[in-house]
């Protein structure tokens, strides 16, 4: 009798999820019809792409990632993180990333919605529920993938329906972000989000080195000059720095450039040479060579191809 109640039980479950997935695709369906991005609801981008795609450059920036449609997967370093309908995507601080579209058609597009995360929402939210970072997150990596459990795929449903009813939406999707923040914070993967609101620790020099990469990746990286600004030894620094990014800092910035390379080079039109020296590399060999290391063909070999095999760069924020 327990076995039949548990086995119903599981088949209602799975029913409901079955629902809020269909649902969730009927929306996003209708609220962007062709290949591309809309942004119905502040901090809040939906995506749609009709075919699969190379592996494209770009910046994660701190967000929730779900797939209604279809699947993609993100390398980081080298590491690759794969997620689907049945999985979402979580990233806490700036990350150098390639991604890649795995699964789309034009008769069942990639359809994806990507969520902002608030640092103050986060933070305040921490406090007003009592939660606490776990003992043992110092090395918890910025980016991951986990189930999509059926309270938070309901949580996003109920706020792409808001984009039905415009006099609403501005009340209850801030109520139902704090929900979904909330259910993540009280999730396994909770202790990503302390990268993005805790302001003491570990996490905060780390947060301002990787600001310092981004606004001065074309300068010469001086490791030991900057772990002394931040007032960390440089052992201290390599350490927690590749535990949250999966990079080392040269890694980290070296893939900045390659990447600011390749956009400066595929959509400003430069020729390597001169998108390599606006990146910081003096040396166009030298050059050449980490490009392929990191991109498998040569700078305009690879460019080329890129341009036939994708426009526009959808791809990149979820």
């Amino acid at each position: 009798m327990i076995d039949l109640k548990i086995s119903r039980g599981a088949e209602r479950y799975a029913q409901l999820v079955h629902a809020q997935r269909d649902e969730l695709v009927e929306r996003i369906t209708r609220a962007i019809h062709e290949d591309g991005t809309v942004d119905p609801l502040p901090g809040i981008s939906l995506y749609r792409v009709s075919s699969t795609s190379a592996p494209i450059p770009g910046v994660f920036e701190p967000a929730f990632c779900i797939i209604a449609q279809g699947s993609k997967e993100l390398y980081v370093g080298e590491e690759s993180y794969r997620y689907d309908p049945y999985h979402y995507c979580l990233g806490t601080v700036e990350l150098p990333i390639a991604s890649q579209i795995i699964e789309a058609s034009k008769e069942r597009p990639y359809l994806g919605l990507r969520l902002e995360l608030d640092p103050i929402l986060i933070g305040s939210i921490m406090v007003e529920a009592g939660l606490h970072p776990s003992e043992n997150n110092t090395d918890v990596r910025a980016i991951s993938v986990d189930s999509l459990d059926s309270d938070l795929l309901d949580a996003v449903v109920r706020l792409i329906r808001l984009l039905d009813a415009p006099e609403e939406a501005p009340f209850l999707a801030p109520l139902i972000t704090r929900e979904i923040v909330f259910r993540l914070l009280r999730g396994k993967q909770g202790d990503r989000l302390y990268h993005i609101a805790v302001l003491n620790g570990y996490v905060s020099p780390i947060a301002r080195a990787i600001e310092r990469f981004r606004k001065d990746f074309d300068q010469p990286l001086r490791i030991e000059s900057i772990a002394r600004e931040l007032g960390l030894s440089v052992s201290w620094f390599h350490h927690h720095f590749k535990a949250i990014t999966g990079m080392s800092p040269l890694q980290y910035q070296k893939r900045l450039r390659l990447q600011e390379a390749r956009r400066l080079m595929l959509g400003d039109g430069l020729d390597a040479t001169s998108a390599a020296h606006r990146v910081g590399y003096h040396n166009a060999a030298y050059f050449n060579r980490e490009y392929k290391s990191i991109f498998g063909l040569p700078p305009m070999r690879d460019v080329e191809r890129l341009r036939g095999v994708t426009r526009n760069n959808i791809s990149l924020a979820v």
